[in-house]
């Protein structure tokens, strides 16, 4: 009897990680009575024909949506696949599904049902109901259209303990088409879910009710074993939402992939409280195993705004974790994030001071500086609502939302000048030595110390030759 099918489609988008999420949910289907097929629309050409050549056989037709430039594509291949195959039921999950599972049904005729959360024990439940033909109001976690046309949303889902889900089977995608799209052996991997903590600027507090869970050290080990042996990478990267949630558990993974001669490095997030709690023992142990780059959220170099943040860490704790991360030639990543409503030029002209003292550091220290954008499920979104703000109010307007590259409304011009003179010379200035640029990176120093970003010729010249590569 031949198999039933399931498509999973990754939209476009200008990053190339493994659609993890995708791997996640088609693992938890049983292979011996379902072909589960991935389609990316980054990797494969042609995706929309690759789709529409399965949809005669398949079950159903799943998408994953991330708010922004990706839901373009989302939208566009979901009306393809609905035009030609009316009668096919098409699933929404993902990000943009967790905050918006109605608005999403309204806005767009051709998506049937979305999914919120935590998506594997869902869709595994849904992918059961569709082939038995049953009522889809027992599947927690679920918004549908039923066949009257009205959206029902059904009781959430808790967090399931990811060591009950099963482990992700890589070999539904080319693994080796990411490898070639990544120019590196970078193997990306899902060790948790969720986030514990409370900061007002983030939606996971929202989604994952301030809730984690994790695979055990012991698991990792014997996955990151197997694929070490077939694929032969040289990197992971970790792509949880707060990795070092539990430094026990690192030191634990970090022994793993030692004991396996696991002979990769590998990168993951770091609150900077948690890189200070490390002791230097620690350290040295997640050092040898290969640990080459850690992204730590500072936010902001204001400890005032910081605390408005509910961060929750301390100035103290970013620049012992940057010391003792330069100690050892561990590459890290500082986001910043300036123009949050109500923000003061001194709380500003903090972070732009504690970024440029960061990658002053190390050369292998970069800090990003992003504005702020209220995006749904964040405490501060709720707070500017409240006092005018409006967000996109539907699918097409969320299509076109950037929330990386442009300024908010409380960035006037004066600021976001000096905002974007600073990050061109503060990322100059403190990189890799370079005898091609050292005359430029002298001048960018100099600028950097004195605060004179006036005339910014050289940043006129990068961005008129230089073309900058597109975030969202």
């Amino acid at each position: 009897m031949p198999k039933k099918k399931v498509i999973l489609y990754n939209p476009v988008a200008v990053f190339y990680d493994m659609p993890l999420a995708l791997l996640s949910i088609g693992s938890m289907l049983d292979q011996a009575h379902y072909e589960v097929i991935i389609i990316d629309g980054r990797v494969d050409k042609n995706p929309l024909q690759k789709i529409l050549d399965h949809c005669e056989e398949a079950i159903c037709f799943g998408v994953t949506s991330l708010t922004g430039a990706p839901l373009k594509d989302a939208i566009h291949i979901s009306r393809s696949v609905k035009a030609e195959h009316p009668g096919l039921p098409v699933v929404w999950g993902g990000w943009h599904t967790s905050l918006f599972p109605k608005q999403t049904l309204e806005d767009e005729q051709s998506i049937d049902i979305t999914v919120q959360g935590q998506g594997e024990i869902t869709f595994r439940d849904l992918v059961a109901c569709l082939e038995a033909g049953a009522d889809l109001n027992s599947v927690d976690g679920l918004t549908y259209r039923d066949e009257k046309g009205e959206i029902h949303q059904n009781c959430g889902r808790a967090l399931e303990d990811m060591n009950f889900l099963t482990p992700v089977n890589y070999d539904l995608i080319n693994v080796e088409a990411y490898f070639k799209l990544k120019k590196q052996r970078q193997f990306d991997y899902i060790s948790s879910a969720g986030c514990r903590f409370r900061c007002t600027f983030c939606a996971d507090p929202f989604v994952f009710n301030r809730k984690w869970t994790a695979i055990s050290p012991e698991r990792m080990g014997e996955e990151l074993e197997h694929w070490y042996k077939k694929y032969k990478f040289t990197d992971v990267n970790f792509q949880d939402e707060t990795f070092f949630t539990k430094r026990q558990r690192v030191t634990k993974i970090a022994e793993e992939l030692i004991k396996r001669n696991i002979k990769t490095t590998w990168a993951g997030t770091m609150r900077a409280d948690q890189g200070a709690r490390m002791s230097d023992e620690e350290f040295d142990l997640v050092k040898k195993s290969g640990l080459r780059r850690v992204l730590v959220g500072v936010e902001s170099g204001s400890q005032e705004m910081m605390d408005w943040l509910k961060k929750d860490i301390k100035l103290e704790h970013v620049f012992e974790t940057a010391e003792r991360c330069a100690k050892r030639d561990i590459g890290v990543i500082f986001p910043f994030i300036v123009g949050f409503p109500g923000e003061t030029d001194n709380s500003v002209r903090d972070s732009l001071s504690v970024a440029r003292k960061l990658n002053s550091m190390h050369t292998n220290f970069t800090t990003p500086i992003f504005y702020f954008k209220p995006y749904p499920g964040s405490k501060i979104t709720e707070d500017v609502i409240s006092q005018g703000y409006e967000l996109p109010s539907s699918l097409n307007e969320w299509a076109e939302f950037d929330y990386i590259g442009s300024s908010g409304p409380w960035v006037n011009e004066e600021k976001y000048r000096l905002i974007e003179n600073f990050k061109f010379y503060n990322k100059v200035a403190f990189r890799k030595k370079h005898w091609l640029l050292f005359p430029l990176q002298k001048i960018a120093a100099l600028r950097c110390s004195s605060n004179n970003f006036s005339f910014p010729i050289e940043k006129f010249l990068a961005d008129t030759f230089i073309p900058q590569k597109a975030l969202s």
